[in-house]
């Protein structure tokens, strides 16, 4: 047996199929300063394409998994346009007479020897990234082929040195049935990923290893425990077959809830809805027993295309979704771009800090044209079913005052035309920013529901770039300030007789339940893929256990104490 780092969870046994190493043929010679115009042309045709392309993969992965991990390559694009990074290679080709693809190696080599070197698992993980993206460019100036996994549909355990994000992101999750790398770690954004798409991985274990493993070999491994087997006998063999059965077992079990009701053992009522980008997640949503879609991202209907969606377009992905849920409420969040999320077609001036900048709700106030059609089409489609309409980014009673009014018009528009709409719809209202917390009360009286963001509630509360991984520890969701503010807006909602609902990644997050349970919060929006996993946790849960464990959590003043109780609790709950 050899011990390496158990990265994602979960086991896996069956053949390897080992990752060629990629062998790079960079030119020896030094250009004329007559060509440096040209290799400048080559690189930053490189940068674009490679821009283009981890653009491309961020949304198809995003696709799978959801928003929260493809920001991933959110940090491969923050590399290229690093000016220190992108100085070190100009600087190579300026002032050395390096070709393109040189500079971009030396430069690669120079910052990943720079973050070994440091003690720093952090910075060390980083250099991954580093790589990743240096080599993705790298490719390109050299125009090499992509190393083509096995074509055939036999299941295998890849094993690499190393695996990047973007390697990572074209993986067919039914054909790989685990992976080993050489190097890496649990916080390694190829960890991140594996565990986001269940593939059992086990890294570090180059310097373990009596000879290299060979494709063919027959592996088992456990990615929780961080156990590799090389060509094991019968006995290790059955006993990760029996593990693997069981895991099933528990997996088909899990299915087995999509039809029951989250209800927890002393009574009280769950409603579970899933978070979705797109149409695709539906089936996924439903398979795993949503009761409707809690929030629905509409800005990525506006990526990867050339102009704005139609009203016409618009209408009809948002009647299949009403059609679909068969009557479950359906709550389209109306168009959220700026920050992180951007349109090539219509684009943005430069912000020190987009974040804070012009987004949200701020654009499309500014751009009522593009709200216009938004409503319109959502209230055409409330004919097919039961919508709701979600407003983001609110900080003030003015700014939904205004958002109303545009619904208004929009709803006169429809009657003037004589088409059919659910005169009753109801808008509701992101609380994602400490101003609308601390106001909840007032903006209860001008609207149907609430809505909690946490995801950017918790980085507006505690002022932490949730996408900067150099502070990641302090992004907290289980702040004492992050709670004080739920139950604010919770207890206004109440006061005002209105609905409020989770749809951030704490909602997701099975240790949150005796908040919720405490709060008096029963609808929670997440990942499609969470659903089975939280209804599991709720039905094996006394709700008045987990209100007096919550109680006690609203009085720490730590988050990791407020944090480690609530995992205790749940260790503690049934499996």
């Amino acid at each position: 047996m050899i011990q390496g780092i158990g990265a994602a969870a979960g086991v896996a046994f069956g053949k390897a199929f080992v990752l060629p190493h990629w062998e790079l043929d960079l030119p020896e010679s030094q250009k004329d300063a007559v060509d440096l115009a040209r290799e400048f042309e080559r690189l930053y045709e490189g940068i674009r394409t490679s821009k283009n392309e981890i653009e491309y993969i961020k949304n198809e992965f995003k696709e799978m998994v959801g928003d929260e991990e493809s920001h991933i390559f959110d940090a491969h694009l923050a590399i290229l346009e690093d000016p220190v990074f992108m100085n070190e290679i100009q600087g190579l080709i300026e002032r050395q007479y390096k070709a393109a693809e040189v500079a971009v190696k030396e430069a690669i080599d120079h910052f990943v020897t720079m973050f070994d070197l440091l003690d720093d698992e952090y910075m060390k993980e980083r250099a991954m990234d580093i790589k990743d993206v240096g080599n993705r460019l790298l490719k390109h100036l050299l125009g090499a082929p992509e190393v083509t996994l096995p074509s055939d549909t036999q299941p295998y355990i890849l094993v690499a040195k190393e695996l990047s994000p973007s390697q990572l992101a074209h993986l067919n999750p039914s054909h790989v049935l685990g992976i080993v790398t050489m190097a890496g770690g649990k916080t390694s954004h190829s960890a991140i990923m594996a565990r986001a798409i269940g593939i059992p991985l086990v890294s570090g274990v180059e310097n373990r290893l009596e000879k290299p493993i060979q494709t063919g070999d027959y592996l088992a491994l456990d990615g929780e425990k961080g156990c590799l087997y090389v060509n094991p006998d019968t006995e290790v063999i059955e006993h990760y077959r029996s593990l693997r059965e069981q895991q099933l077992q528990k997996k088909e079990q899990l299915q087995l809830l999509s039809s029951v009701d989250a209800v927890t053992k002393d009574g009280f009522s769950f409603r579970l809805a899933a978070n979705m980008n797109s149409l695709k997640e539906l089936d996924t949503a439903l398979h795993h027993g949503a009761d409707g879609v809690g929030l629905f991202r509409t800005e990525f209907l506006y990526m990867d295309r050339q102009d704005f969606p139609t009203e016409e377009e618009q209408f009809q992905i948002y009647r299949h979704a009403a059609e679909r849920m068969a009557g479950a409420p359906v709550v389209i969040r109306t168009l959220d771009i700026g920050g992180d999320k951007q349109l090539e077609y219509f684009p943005l001036a430069e912000e020190e800090n987009p974040v804070l900048g012009y987004r949200g709700i701020r654009i499309t106030l500014d751009r009522t044209e593009l709200l216009h059609t938004q409503l319109r089409a959502i209230l055409r489609a409330s004919k097919h079913g039961q919508m709701k309409i979600l407003y983001p980014m609110i900080s003030s009673v003015d700014e939904l005052k205004q958002a109303n009014a545009v619904l208004k018009q929009c709803m006169e528009e429809l009657d003037g035309r004589g088409i059919p709409y659910d005169q009753d719809i109801e808008a509701g209202i992101m609380i994602e920013v400490p101003a609308a917390a601390m106001i909840a009360d007032m903006l209860a009286k001008e609207c149907d529901f609430f809505s909690i963001g946490t995801n950017d509630l918790v980085q507006y509360v505690l002022a932490v770039d949730r996408m900067n991984e150099q502070i990641a520890s302090m992004y907290q969701p289980f702040h004492p300030a992050v709670l004080r503010m739920l139950r604010t807006t919770v207890d206004a909602a109440k006061e005002a007789g209105i609905p409020v609902s989770v749809c951030g990644e704490l909602a997701g997050d099975e240790r949150a339940i005796p908040l919720w349970l405490e709060l008096g919060v029963n609808q929670l929006s997440m990942s499609p893929l969470s659903l089975l996993r939280v209804k599991h946790r709720i039905l094996n849960t006394a709700a008045a256990s987990a209100q007096q464990e919550a109680k006690a959590c609203f009085t720490l003043s730590s988050s990791t104490d407020i944090e480690d109780r609530l995992s205790r609790f749940a260790l503690a709950q049934p499996s």
